[in-house]
């Protein structure tokens, strides 16, 4: 070994509040540790926010990421969240609508931090893995999509939030999704603004595997609110994953009343993940990654740049008053009136700030 080991960070490593960076030892598939090897855990760290990114929250995690493909002894990046309600929910939005939403040349500075936030995940040196905790939502479903693997308890929901506030999924879904899961589907999610099940991603091959997290007296029993059991309705099509209804609904809320969230068998399969990852030849793996990372980096490349452009202009209209309309609306009512924009819309009213104002939802 050489006497001195370059630095080849750009400025030495240090968290931000809001994320958090820990080495955890590398493990065997038997379970032993392996010395002097570790997996890099990034943690979100913002639960009462449902772990949505702040400004600075994407700066720290640019570092983090930088820091654990630099760091020789890391084997695995793992990226998720504090908590058992949200592995991540995207931006902030209450310092969207404070700061960004009318300052089209601020966010424009904020995207491109977003997205080296995306790129530091796609041309990380180790493999990351999404340790999915809870709902992954919007900006979060993106930087989630952007992992090699993403394993997830399976009341999690996975989907995209922007036509409904006031965006486009132009942060990477409309780059990924199609790779991913094919175009109609990608069609699906990226417009219609549904969540998907756990159970519902993992059949159609947006994640790699899901586990139980609910224990009820004293057992872990599969998500009580979507059909988990695989059949064919009547126009044979596959249910499995999709949400209960009526009577079975309604039995399911009572389930998961009575039960906890114990996230033990997520952390398990992550890493058992890990272990398997550590036992391969390091630059073989580097390559093969690298290359299956193509696809989904290629997209990204071609499109960011002027994705970043639309997001930024985009700012002094729908998404000023879509984010209001989130971070402002009451509760249980933080859509506009989407029929009542789209027929002034379509009598030729412009812009304004009274339009604004108007379509803000009131209590």
């Amino acid at each position: 070994m050489p006497a001195r080991l370059n630095d080849h960070d750009i400025v030495p490593f240090e968290t931000v509040p809001g994320v958090a960076y820990e080495k955890r030892p590398a493990r065997r598939p038997d379970g032993s540790i392996a010395e002097g090897l570790f997996n890099a855990w990034i943690w979100l760290d913002n639960p009462g926010q449902y772990n949505s990114y702040t400004t600075d929250m994407v700066k720290g995690t640019i570092r983090a990421f930088r820091a654990a493909s630099n760091a020789r002894d890391v084997v695995a990046a793992v990226l998720t969240g504090v908590g058992g309600k949200a592995f991540c929910t995207g931006g902030n939005t209450k310092e969207y609508a404070g700061y960004y939403a009318g300052n089209p040349q601020e966010y424009r500075q904020y995207m491109r931090l977003f997205n080296d936030m995306v790129s530091s995940i796609l041309t990380c040196d180790k493999p990351v893995i999404a340790r999915v905790n809870g709902m992954r939502i919007g900006g979060g479903q993106e930087i989630g999509m952007a992992c090699d693997f993403s394993i997830a308890q399976d009341l999690a929901r996975f989907g995209q939030a922007g036509p409904k506030h006031g965006s486009a999924a132009i942060g990477g879904a409309t780059d990924f999704l199609p790779v991913m899961i094919g175009c109609e589907r990608a069609m699906e999610s990226g417009t219609l603004c549904e969540p998907w099940s756990a159970h519902k991603a993992y059949r159609l091959g947006m994640i790699m595997d899901i586990v139980p997290a609910l224990k009820v007296d004293g057992k872990f029993v599969a998500n009580p609110l979507v059909e988990t059991e695989r059949y064919l309705d009547e126009y044979g099509r596959i249910v499995h994953g999709e949400p209960k209804t009526g009577e079975a609904l309604e039995q399911g809320k009572a389930v998961l009343a009575r039960g906890t969230v114990d996230l033990t068998l997520l952390d398990e399969k992550v890493e058992v993940l890990c272990s398997k990852l550590l036992m391969t030849f390091p630059e073989c793996l580097t390559k093969s990654f690298e290359e299956l990372r193509k696809p989904k980096l290629d997209a990204w490349n071609r499109n960011k740049e002027n994705s970043r452009a639309w997001l930024a202009l985009n700012m002094m209209a729908e998404a000023k008053t879509g984010f209001r309309a989130f971070n402002e609306g009451p509760k249980n009512k933080r859509e506009i009136d989407f029929v009542a924009l789209r027929q002034k819309l379509a009598k030729g009213e412009p812009w304004t700030e009274a339009l604004t104002e108007e379509l803000l939802p009131k209590a």
